[in-house]
């Protein structure tokens, strides 16, 4: 993370250590006030931070780890934030782990990972600067003026531009629509992404053809099979293949996995679209060990800065992990753990001098 100022360096740090909001003034009593705190709030404000300086900072990182075996994946993630005053990126957002509408930050990630590192290597923020009338409604609400279909692509995209080496793109079944396939395949990448169980498919060209499509989960499929289907607005041969799992109330699901894959081996796609989860482990770490969502900033520049180095922070722990053999909240839990020994240490100093506690 060379281009990385000295003081985004300690930022980060101070992103690591710290378990409450993240503030400028914070860092500037830990720093004994040597930086003031309206010097690091400027800097947070100073210049907007993207996706492209997001690369620039771990590239040299992703090289040493990069292999053909690499896999990249996108999802996003809602992180609430109720009591904020709404902005073009706090704002409203439907959550579809919770299914409904929150108010909070929507940001799309493209993580990499291989060699069992994880990094981020692309990221947009959904920023909604458009007001439009709701036509049930009739009330007004912001839009974003590019749909997270194309902020999928457009991740994609600057990820084969930068000739970054992977084998599969891994997605959820939001993003599996038909556009997507197409765009990926005439990428020449492969992809493995669920289809939900209400899409239809054929289940040859000539039933496409004709129109003839079935849901797929009437069709008889074997965990282990792997059969040739067709999607509406995709003119390729695709493979489906299922998988089951257990859900947290012990109940049966399954997971139906599309892919271009022209060589297909079901289990051999199960293992690895379980790779997928691995950006909910990125989100977990920045969300409970970097502060991710605990800034108060109100401005869009400076929020949005603040989770520009939320993520570098959780590169600088995945490179602790590897050094150290311990996982991320491992390291935070180590770090509190001698904060608070420090912490007793003083308070017992603090009492030995106080003679009204001689009781």
């Amino acid at each position: 993370m060379d281009f990385i100022s000295p003081l985004f360096d300690l930022y980060t740090d101070y992103l690591i250590i710290n378990q409450g909001q993240n503030t400028a003034t914070g860092l500037e009593a830990i720093l004994e006030g040597k930086i003031k705190h309206d010097t690091i709030t400027r800097a947070l404000s100073a210049k907007e931070y993207s996706s492209v300086d997001l690369w620039r900072a771990v590239k040299k990182f992703v090289r040493q780890i990069e292999s053909l075996e690499g896999v990249l994946i996108l999802d996003d993630t809602v992180e609430e934030k109720p009591y904020m005053d709404e902005n073009d990126i706090i704002c409203w957002h439907h959550d579809h782990c919770q299914k409904r509408t929150i108010k909070g930050i929507n940001q799309l990630t493209a993580l990499y990972y291989s060699r069992q590192v994880s990094l981020p290597v692309g990221y947009e923020i959904i920023a909604k600067t458009k007001w439009v009338t709701d036509t049930k409604t009739g009330k007004d609400k912001r839009v974003s003026v590019v749909t997270k279909q194309e902020r999928f692509r457009r991740l994609i995209t600057q990820s084969i531009t930068n000739q970054l080496s992977f084998s599969y793109i891994l997605a959820d079944s939001w993003f599996c629509s038909a556009e997507n396939i197409n765009f990926i395949h005439k990428s020449q990448r492969l992809f493995i992404m669920p289809l939900k169980s209400n899409r239809k498919v054929a289940l040859s060209q000539a039933d496409k053809d004709k129109g003839k499509y079935q849901v797929i989960e009437s069709l008889a499929i074997e965990e282990n099979q792997v059969l040739q289907v067709y999607v509406d607005g995709v003119d390729l041969p695709l493979y489906l293949t299922t998988q089951v799992f257990q859900n947290k109330d012990l109940s049966e699901g399954i997971l139906y996995l599309l892919t271009n894959d022209s060589t297909p081996d079901a289990a051999k796609i199960q293992t690895i679209y379980a790779m997928r989860w691995k950006v909910e482990e990125f989100y977990k770490s920045v969300k409970s060990n970097t502060g991710y969502a605990k800034s108060p900033a109100h401005r869009v520049r400076t929020q949005s800065n603040h989770l520009f180095l939320s993520m570098l922070a959780f590169v600088k722990l995945e490179a602790l992990k590897i050094s150290t053999k311990m996982n991320h909240f491992a390291i935070k839990s180590l770090l509190t753990i001698n904060a608070l020994k420090r912490a007793w240490q003083g308070l017992q100093n603090l009492k030995a001098n106080n003679s009204l506690l001689n009781y």
